[in-house]
């Protein structure tokens, strides 16, 4: 009988080769213009205007710079009165899979009103309105996170929206993935895509939203996390390449074109987005040293399990793509839906055992297994569906003070935050 160790003797190598970049030479972009591609999924079907009926690839043409001051939304106002008694939360990345289905759960509830911030506010609309939404429990409002003008702005009209009530929830969840890219792309401020749009921009919010949301009770922000960027767990630490911010040499130099890595090293793509998840979860731990006690704010971040079909992979090569998700569902026991992550992403925010701080929550067993197989020969394990709730172990790297302190202001610094647009009060030394 084959065992599932030589499963993944064979399997793991052919994942890790679908991550390195193609050796061809990069090719020649227009000025303005990059080009890539698009998943197309089952909710958004109809809405894109052009697809191959034989690929489920689109090619899209996306500007060189992503937002401009005169795209700027017009304020929305009464949102107190919309709102009512309900808790306000923000979604960011709530027009597909993850954010989309978690934004759907809170809605349902009837005891969240969902901001959903989108970089497509026209495409979040079709898609609250397709999916059923109950009417009056959400607003579309723009945020591009390539862009830290487009955070503040967000901000902006996120506040003038709500008015005097605080934001309760704070869920960061929008985020790219680019490993076959051979050449760095830049968000409009030249920050590296990845480092850019999952960290740094979700930074930015985070810190001008929390002193808002310390005059909220109940107040929780999570930043979506990944076992990619933990080195302890077989997508850390088996796949390659590992995370590693080195001394953040990259950085600390304010992370700017050219400088591509956050460790300072040339660029690769598949490590850039976990380099982000890392920083990701050591920005929760930062935030909870620094605030929790002061604010009461409850930080957290959490790993649904693995999305196998999600969009995030829509840049993977198509064998990938196809053979991915029955080797996390039947090897690995990892898969999990999007329904299903949404719901869970979704009680992190909403259930009152999610309350404490500084942690990190998976389901199922966690990712650190490998993948087993119960009475019934269905996988379990590794983060798949089902399962309960539990406080799960970060890697050593992850949870390491002194990089993390380097970050913290490595981070500060590239976004431009100044003390008056911080939170208020004393942070724990």
């Amino acid at each position: 009988m084959v065992q599932l160790s030589q499963i993944l003797a064979v399997a793991l190598p052919l994942f890790t080769a679908a991550l390195v970049p193609p050796s061809r030479k990069a090719p020649v972009i227009p000025a303005l213009i990059q080009k890539a591609t698009v998943l197309s999924s089952p909710i958004v079907e109809g809405i894109k205007s052009s697809k191959s009926s034989n690929d489920s690839l689109t090619t899209v043409e996306l500007p060189e710079q992503y937002y401009f001051p005169k795209e700027k939304e017009t304020p929305k106002v009464l949102g107190g009165v919309r709102i009512g008694i309900r808790n306000l939360c923000v979604v960011t990345g709530a027009s597909s899979g993850l954010g989309l289905n978690c934004a759907y759960t809170l809605a349902k509830t009837g005891r969240h009103f969902v901001v959903m911030a989108c970089r497509d506010v026209n495409k979040g609309k079709k898609l609250a309105k397709k999916m059923g939404f109950p009417d009056g429990s959400y607003t579309v409002m723009k945020l591009e996170l390539a862009s830290l003008q487009s955070v503040r702005d967000f901000v902006a009209n996120l506040k003038a929206f709500k008015s005097a009530r605080p934001l309760n929830n704070l869920i960061c969840n929008a985020a790219v993935y680019r490993p076959t890219d051979p050449e760095p792309a830049w968000t409009d401020d030249g920050f590296e895509m990845s480092m850019g749009v999952n960290h740094l921009g979700h930074f930015l919010l985070v810190n001008l939203l929390l002193d808002d949301m310390k005059k909220s009770k109940d107040a929780r922000v999570c930043i979506v996390g990944s076992i990619t960027g933990n080195t302890n767990t077989v997508g850390g630490g088996l796949v390659y390449p590992q995370a590693d911010l080195g001394s953040l040499q990259g950085l600390q130099q304010g992370g700017k074109n050219p400088i591509a890595m956050a460790d300072g090293k040339p660029f690769f793509g598949a490590k850039a987005y976990k380099d982000s998840k890392v920083c990701n979860m050591m920005t929760v731990s930062e935030l909870h040293r620094r605030y929790h006690e002061s604010t009461g704010v409850v930080f957290s971040s959490m790993y649904p399990g693995c999305i196998a079909e999600t969009n995030l992979f829509r840049e993977k090569r198509k064998w990938f793509r196809k053979i991915f998700p029955w080797f996390m569902k039947y090897v690995t026991g990892g898969y999990v839906g999007e329904i299903e992550a949404g719901e869970r992403l979704a009680q992190v925010i909403d259930d009152k055992n999610c309350q404490k701080s500084n942690v990190y929550w998976s389901w199922n067993g966690g990712a650190q297994s490998i993948g087993k197989y119960d009475k019934s020969g269905k996988p379990t394990g590794a983060g798949g569906a089902g399962g309960a709730i539990f406080e799960n172990e970060q890697s050593s790297a992850v949870k390491d003070p002194v990089i993390s302190a380097k970050m913290w202001d490595a981070s500060v610094f590239a976004v431009g935050l100044t003390e008056q647009e911080m939170v208020t009060v004393p942070a724990t030394p």
